[in-house]
């Protein structure tokens, strides 16, 4: 088989995400853990809109999940310890010869095994969701997160150095047995190396470096990018070290996202960004921030590079409270010849081994 990951432009079966369960992400204020439910089960609404979206909701976690999401949106029933299915889940993959979708499971540790994270439950998200899916199985020994990875679906991927790299992650990994595994599993002919990620994402509940903040691809030869004007804010020097590294590697044009005006909470330094999007059948389903101005200029930006695509701006400061975006908590399906489709998933599925590959 050779394995390829699509553009997420490219056409969808679904979008799958996890939805929040009591726990250190989701945090001990009641309003505040509401409006992060809130904004989960509206992004799951929404996508439904324009394609089928299946929620993994832990069993805790269900009366909450009944309750605010809509009934359109299916619900696999299965244990978590957090709630970002573009991390946990699989990333999934087609083979261009015969149809067949696959799913890649890299190997999960709690984002480069963080003191305040737990993910003996997370790991075995992937598995669960490829076996719903009803696709192949792709195990793989590298410890990736799918927010670590931005492809354009000809084999060009965007990744930073300090999240493949990352000794918590990969202590053996060089380069090149990065580049051999990015290869194998999701088809990369071009690995497109960026130095690091924003700020804040080095801090608290982040990450590390998820290239998914700085940097996409809007289509073949054309990266959409992050830009922080301001110069009070440490990222205003974090970004043009990113553009550099794109220039030299690659002959993209690049178009620049400006940052809203907002710089920072009580944390320190904000990584709110509209790079952090998510693309579905027929949409773009966008971060917003509560600034009028820069989510209308965001929303512009997004449909010029969208054509033919309905934009949808959601509020997304609950979600980057907790460490990510809107991309973050979604993973796309590509269509493709399912072996079998995920079909009616509303009840629980008790079933939760880890399959063999």
């Amino acid at each position: 088989m050779s394995w390829r990951m699509p553009a997420e432009t490219a056409p969808q079966e679904r979008t799958w995400m996890a939805f929040p369960r009591p726990g250190n992400t989701l945090g001990d204020d009641p309003a505040s853990a509401e409006a992060a439910r809130t904004a989960w089960a509206t992004t799951a609404n929404t996508i439904s809109e324009h394609q089928p979206v299946t929620v993994v909701v832990d069993p805790v976690a269900r009366a909450d999940a009944d309750r605010l999401l809509s009934g359109a949106v299916e619900v696999l029933e299965a244990p978590l310890d957090d709630f970002w299915m573009r991390d946990i889940g699989p990333t999934f993959v087609v083979d261009d010869e015969t149809g067949e979708v696959g799913a890649v499971d890299w190997v999960f540790n709690g984002w480069g095994a963080n003191a305040w994270s737990t993910w003996t439950r997370d790991a075995e998200i992937a598995a669960t969701v490829a076996r719903a899916a009803g696709v192949r199985r792709l195990p793989s020994l590298l410890v990736n997160e799918g927010g670590a990875i931005h492809v354009d679906g000809t084999g060009r991927v965007l990744v930073t150095e300090t999240v493949q790299l990352d000794p918590r992650r990969n202590p053996y990994a060089d380069h090149a047995r990065v580049e051999e595994e990015l290869a194998r599993t999701i088809g990369a002919t071009d690995v497109i190396w960026l130095p690091r990620g924003l700020t804040r994402d080095y801090d608290g509940l982040g990450t590390r470096g998820h290239v998914d903040m700085v940097a996409t691809f809007t289509e073949p030869g054309v990266v959409l990018l992050h830009a922080q004007p301001d110069p009070s804010h440490p990222d205003h020097l974090v970004m043009p070290q990113i553009r550099r590294a794109l220039e030299q590697a690659t002959d993209a044009t690049i178009v620049e996202v400006p940052a809203p005006a907002t710089l920072t909470d009580d944390g320190g330094p904000v990584d709110w960004n509209y790079v952090n999007h998510v693309v579905v059948n027929g949409a773009v389903i966008a971060c917003g921030f509560g600034e009028a101005a820069a989510d209308d200029r965001a929303r512009g930006i997004l449909a010029d590079v969208y054509p033919g695509r309905e934009v949808h701006t959601l509020d997304a400061r609950a979600v980057f409270a907790r460490g990510g975006g809107l991309h973050c908590i979604t993973q796309q399906q590509p269509a493709g010849n399912l072996r079998q489709p995920a079909g009616n998933l509303r009840q629980p599925t008790t079933d939760l081994q880890h399959p063999a590959p």
